[in-house]
């Protein structure tokens, strides 16, 4: 039974980890080709060179998108928590009339497609006056990672203990100082998960983004289309690459500020 055993995990540690080789190759590929010295795309690369990435830094059009970008997704990133933790709180929680709709209704951008997402915003900011604008993108934007934060959310709800928060406001505390020390830290593993979700989601848009983009505010994957269009050269593996390391820089930093196993562990 113990030899079987540690087949069993060797087996299944030898799958995961050819499981991420799987996954993180192409990753490895797009990285490989920003360094090629040819004036094509090219794996594996020719010779190693930093000129596509200078390329990019000396384009000030890539280098407004990154930040349009990078504005984007944590300000939608932002607004998501800010509205779908509480909205996950009140649908987990609360029983009333209509409420699977209500529920069904917040969820809907994860099965609509999002090419009529981004045409429904368009037609709703030219409605209210605001059409192509930063807002636009901004309330896009909230609409479509929103679900993801609800998820992660009620998922850590399933098996939170309200007598919890009950005892602390029995002892004297607020239904807000309840929340953030008591319900926050024990839902964090949630709350953190939809964060990132969120941010890579918003971060890789293209399909509302570009309904909602002009010359002057566009987002870098729209940026990035547009230029394929008549351009293909390993200038876009270089951009490609900065947004993957963009999203490493992320994971690392919640290793470092907060903890990666500290910040997916539920509290005892």
């Amino acid at each position: 039974m113990r030899l079987s055993d540690s087949l069993g995990r060797a087996s299944l540690s030898g799958i995961s980890i050819l499981a991420l080789i799987f996954l993180a190759f192409p990753l490895l590929v797009v990285i490989g080709i920003s360094f090629t010295t040819t004036e094509y795309l090219r794996f594996p690369p020719v010779g190693l060179t930093w000129k596509w990435y200078a390329r990019f830094f000396h384009d000030t059009s890539f280098v407004e998108s990154l930040f349009t970008s990078a504005k984007l997704a944590l300000s939608a990133t932002a607004g998501a928590l800010l509205l779908g933790v509480p909205a996950g709180l009140v649908l987990a929680r609360k029983r009333f009339p209509g409420r699977q709709a209500i529920s069904a209704l917040f969820l809907s951008p994860l099965v609509l497609p999002t090419i009529v997402l981004g045409v429904a915003i368009l037609q709703y900011a030219s409605t209210m006056g605001f059409a192509r604008t930063f807002w636009a993108l901004f309330v896009g934007h909230v609409v479509l990672v929103m679900p993801y934060v609800m998820r992660t959310t009620l998922a850590s709800l399933s098996g939170f203990d309200i007598a919890q928060e009950e005892a602390a406001q029995d002892l004297g505390a607020t239904p807000l100082q309840t929340f953030f020390l008591v319900t926050l830290p024990q839902i964090k593993p949630g709350v953190i998960a939809g964060a990132l979700f969120a941010f890579i989601i918003s971060w890789i848009d293209v399909e509302v983004a570009v309904f909602n983009s002009t010359p002057e505010l566009i987002t870098i994957p729209v940026k990035m289309f547009n230029y394929i269009q008549f351009n293909v050269d390993p200038i876009i593996a270089a951009v490609s690459a900065i947004t993957i390391y963009v999203a490493i820089v992320a994971v690392l930093l919640i290793d470092v500020t907060v903890g990666i196993e500290k910040a997916t562990t539920r509290r005892e």
